[in-house]
């Protein structure tokens, strides 16, 4: 803006900023006065014909600050600015190619006519980065870091997504972020419990967010309403209260993971939260005001017989054919009252004797109807089931509902060894393996016919269609907020004896030290067992902190964006919430204790 402001720059001669956020190579900020007050109009001119032309028009003004978006990339791209007058502009903007670790669209069919405007965009389940395709598969927007879960439109034109600085295993990050299509953050909502899965904004603008108590033996089982200015927690809402924590497991729970929430939906007419349970292989819908449970969509064996009596369905309608959903994602309430999940399948069976094998199963997108007074349950759309395991996802995915009959349906989490259903979850699996295939496919169906089918590299978290260029109009500009707080890092009691040594721990640890304004990340790399704490020592006041080198074993990983390729590489993140002044950074390990050299400010 500085920059801007030092001549007048007009249609003629533009100020014209490349990537201007720095973590979105497809797009450029374009920004020049006009004397009367005008409606610029952009278009990105298609790469083909003039049916790809994408075009914008901003709200009237004498300032103009336009977002250039939906560029194609390693291409030349014409960019025409119009005025009502009939002047215009012609840009070019020249991109670079993709990055190897963007995912490429392997085979689409669909239509100009029926995608329009709309880009599918996927979000990483890896250490690929969410990514943005067009009706013929060309990328169009991919951003550089790493965000988490699910990419939701706001009301303000923004997008809500989470986070990509790190905080906990194996994928929690510091909170949700509210970004623009630029690129630019303009507020991050931090959570003591971090962030999780899915989020949902509600009508006033505040935002419920999935998260947990770090302080507890369990995770990934609580949600939080989030004032959507101050980034205060306005209400929570603990599964426990409502749900027991030992009973009907799915083949992935454990007693810490025993929920394992994965999505939020906020039902208006019914005033009521949906959950969606992988580790029970439910949906459980409570009362938003009194979190008392309302029903449970599932397999209702193991569970205790007075909960089955009172919370569950009972099947009707074509029953030869109904199906219930095991370790589903993305829940959703239809405008109809129906309840619609995207049914991974897994295991397919409560009882571990009873268990289907990936390569025999199948993955789908469902849809129930519900009468919640007969407490009665009816299949009435399924997609997937046909396929096999050529579409079966044991982890992550979604489904999204347009209108009655229209619906989009992403499995994301394939992956195949040696032409089957891995045993595996697709994180696990390497790109480099030549038996391994991973990918992701995601279809849209109107009234049993499908429309659109595209098949990408890697697997990816969730898939959302939307346009690029919203109501929103010129870039708004100003510093982005930190919202909220992080949790106080636990603490070790006891300090490790240790004898203080001169020299540098091995270069072999790779020791870093990354500092953000509200915590630091410790790096490196240790053999499992060794003895590790890192000592912040200060005038007033000491800190230890136990790094844990132990190798762990998730049964749940949908996202592996923070997965070391190295089990011996750790990471830990420790918070500057009650900390205060400058400390000394020293570390033990095993039995010598090193000065770093580095000091952190505490404010």
């Amino acid at each position: 803006m500085a920059e801007f402001g030092k001549k007048a720059y007009t249609l003629e001669d533009p100020y014209v900023v490349e990537n201007p956020y720095l973590i979105n190579p497809l797009c450029a900020l374009v920004l020049f006065k006009t004397d009367a007050s005008v409606a610029p109009t952009v278009t990105i001119k298609g790469k083909r014909f003039a049916r790809e032309d994408m075009s914008h028009t901003f709200a009237a003004g004498t300032t103009h600050m336009l977002p250039i978006l939906g560029l194609y990339a390693d291409f030349a791209n014409t960019v025409v600015i119009s005025l009502p007058d009939g002047s215009s502009k012609a840009i070019t903007i020249k991109t670079a190619a993709v990055p190897a670790d963007v995912c490429k669209c392997t085979s689409i069919s669909t239509s100009a006519d029926y995608l329009q405007d709309n880009f599918m965009f996927l979000t990483p389940a890896g250490k690929n980065q969410p990514t943005a395709y067009d009706y013929k598969g060309d990328i169009r927007w991919f951003l550089t870091e790493n965000t988490m879960f699910d990419i939701k439109r706001a009301q303000n034109g923004n997008i809500l997504t989470g986070s990509s600085r790190f905080c906990r295993m194996p994928y929690n990050s510091t909170g949700l972020v509210e970004l623009n299509m630029l690129g630019k953050i303009h507020k991050e909502f931090r959570l003591p419990g971090n962030y999780h899965h899915d989020q949902f904004e509600m009508e006033d603008g505040n935002l419920l967010i999935l998260t947990q108590d770090f302080h507890r033996d369990t995770c990934e089982d609580m949600c939080v309403l989030v004032d959507r200015n101050t980034g205060e927690i306005l209400k929570s809402w603990d599964y426990k209260t409502f749900l027991p924590q030992d009973v009907a497991g799915s083949g992935s729970q454990d007693p810490h993971d025993w929920f394992h929430n994965n999505a939020v939906w906020y039902d208006k007419p019914t005033h009521s939260l949906t959950f969606s349970g992988r580790h029970q292989d439910a949906i459980v819908n409570i009362n938003y005001d009194t979190s008392e449970l309302n029903w449970i969509v599932g397999d209702p064996e193991g569970w205790p017989q007075e909960m089955v009596d009172k919370y569950f369905f009972t099947p009707v309608g074509d029953v030869e054919n109904f199906d219930w959903q095991y370790e589903q994602h993305a829940c959703l309430i239809t405008p109809e009252g129906d309840v619609m999940c995207f049914d991974n399948g897994q295991y397919r069976a409560k009882k571990k004797e009873n268990y289907i094998t990936n390569p025999e199963n199948f993955s789908r997108g469902v849809r129930y109807r519900i009468d919640t007074k007969k407490m009665e349950i009816e299949q009435v759309w399924q997609y997937g089931k046909e396929r096999g395991q050529e579409f079966f996802s044991a982890y992550i995915c979604n489904v999204e509902y347009y209108a009655d009959g229209h619906y989009m349906i992403h499995s994301g989490g394939i992956g195949m060894e040696n032409g089957y259903a891995s045993d595996k979850l697709g994180a696990f699996l390497s790109s480099a393996d030549p038996t391994a295939e991973i990918r992701s496919v995601t279809v849209e169906e109107k009234d049993g016919i499908v429309l659109y089918e595209m098949e990408t590299e890697g697997n990816f978290y969730r898939a959302e269609k939307l346009t690029i260029y919203h109501d929103g109009d010129n870039a708004i500009f100003g510093a982005g907020q930190l919202l909220g707080n992080l949790d106080v890092t636990p603490e070790f009691d006891t300090v490790a004896e240790a004898e203080e040594v001169e020299e540098q721990p091995d270069v072999w640890h790779n020791i870093i030290i990354e500092e953000d304004e509200d915590r630091f990340v410790f790096h490196g790399k240790f053999e499992p067992g060794t003895l590790v704490m890192i000592c912040m020592e200060g005038k007033e006041e000491n800190h230890q902190y136990f790094v844990n080198t132990s190798a762990v074993f998730h049964l749940a990983m949908c996202s592996g964006a923070f997965l070391e390729d190295d089990d011996r590489d750790v990471k830990m993140n420790i918070s500057k919430e009650g900390l205060q002044g400058r400390f000394h950074i020293k570390l033990v390990i095993n039995e010598k204790k090193y000065d770093t050299g580095i000091s952190v400010y505490c404010p």
